[in-house]
């Protein structure tokens, strides 16, 4: 399991993709509050984040890596909308993830072709596993 630090830093991560389109809507924040009680992040870490972003960890496992980017994706889309600004942040996230750029492209086409655009994870990783095999 990641440790705290990391748990910190895939908030704040998720954080600066919320804030890419200038601000952090209800549904957005609630959705990260979320992520943070699934992690164990306790509410007082959670809310600091967004005053003192918590300094980036790569995850380890290609498999964690890839759980990231889909906690972006599902990030980006809970408020029905993205922008230019949060598509390009989140390719250059998971550019920096160390995940084929073809890979990410696939997603971010793929996931219209859902509702709400919110790409299945098995469907996810099945492009991932396609691009490194």
């Amino acid at each position: 399991m990641n440790s705290y630090k990391e748990k910190l830093s895939i908030l704040s991560e998720m954080i600066s993709l919320a804030r890419a389109d200038k601000e952090v809507e209800l549904t957005e924040f609630d959705f990260l509050w979320g992520v943070a009680e699934q992690l164990g992040v306790h509410r007082e870490d959670f809310e600091s984040l967004f005053e003192s972003p918590a300094p980036n960890i790569i995850p380890k496992t290609l498999l964690d890596r890839i759980l990231q980017f889909h906690r972006l994706v599902l990030m980006m889309n809970v408020d029905r909308s993205q922008t230019f600004k949060e598509i390009d942040k989140l390719h250059n996230i998971g550019l920096r993830l160390g995940l084929p750029p073809s890979a990410i492209d696939q997603v971010l086409v793929l996931m219209h072709q859902y509702p709400d655009n919110i790409i299945p994870p098995e469907t996810l990783i099945g492009i991932f596993k396609a691009h490194y095999n």
